[in-house]
């Protein structure tokens, strides 16, 4: 060999790391990637099911409604007005609306309920306590309290009566609300 060539020289070698250890950076970046992926499933799971459980086949649900606790409550042969909140569910749209029923019974076992509506206008009537009969004081119409038949002014047909069901001692009416006006009783 020449001695005037320059001989090369080698850098020295820098240790290698190990297969198993990462920088900072890379740390970071899984730290960062994993959390991201983590937050995306937090938020997006339940975004998810919200906007696709409305289209989803929804069991029925039980359109009974319980209008008192106990029949033993209830005054024989007297009408008792229930106020009850009734929630329907048309897809993203929860609507809750305040009904009314009146329940009427002459024995304590068998059960009359009646949609607190007038069937001409849709009034809220009133119990006649003198009269023994049912008052609508919009355009004076009376009705029957045990029968729901009308007894004098302008409503088109009796009281509209609803399905009555005693579970466990608790009465549970099926609410349902008709055309108002008409002779015949629709169901709205």
């Amino acid at each position: 060999m020449d001695e005037s060539s320059p001989t090369p020289t080698t850098p020295p070698e820098e240790e290698a790391p190990d297969a198993g250890t990462i920088d900072r950076r890379g740390f970071l970046h899984k730290v960062s990637t994993v959390s991201a992926g983590i937050t995306a499933l937090a938020v997006g799971i339940p975004a998810a099911a919200a906007f696709v459980s409305p289209a989803l086949p929804q069991k029925p649900l039980d359109d009974w409604i319980k209008v008192a606790d106990d029949v033993a409550l209830l005054d024989v042969g007297e009408p008792v007005r229930v106020n009850f909140v009734k929630t329907d569910q048309d897809a993203w749209i929860e609507t809750r609306t305040l009904n009314s029923v009146w329940l009427f019974t002459e024995d304590g076992e068998k059960f009359k309920a009646y949609n607190a509506k007038c069937t001409h206008l849709g009034c809220s009537y009133v119990h006649d306590k003198e009269k023994k009969a049912f008052f609508c004081p919009c355009h004076r119409g009376q009705f029957d309290i045990k029968t729901g038949k009308v007894l004098d002014g302008p409503p088109p047909r009796g009281l509209d009566e609803l399905q009555v069901e005693i579970r466990d001692s608790a009465v549970y009416v099926k609410y349902r609300d008709f055309r108002l006006g008409i002779a015949e009783q629709v169901v709205a």
